[in-house]
């Protein structure tokens, strides 16, 4: 049995017209490849290190396959160029499950 995978991405906007683009299609997107919108903060409290402004969000899928498969669909690499364009984007996959007790 595999565990949920975990994307995590941090962006500042820096182009708001061409993000509004890609947030207008992002959930369909999402939602078509099993993705689950988890949560998103605006102002994250950090407790160490340094953060730039913007938004972090995360994103649940149930394999990596599924999430591979949603990163790389035609429908998302095209989306994805207004985000390219319009924000400074940080993206990590969280795959690991806790080891079992």
């Amino acid at each position: 049995m595999s565990s949920p995978v975990h994307f995590i991405a941090h962006f500042t906007v820096d182009d708001a017209d061409r993000y509004r683009i890609y947030e207008k299609g992002f959930f369909p997107i999402l939602k078509a490849h099993g993705g689950r919108f988890v949560t998103y903060d605006d102002d994250v409290r950090v407790l160490e290190g340094a953060r730039a402004d913007g938004r972090t969000v995360i994103i649940e899928f149930e394999s990596e396959e599924a999430l591979d498969g949603w990163w790389n669909s035609p429908e998302y690499i095209e989306l994805a160029k207004h985000r390219q364009e319009g924000t400074t984007t940080h993206s990590i996959v969280v795959v690991h499950a806790p080891p079992a007790r």
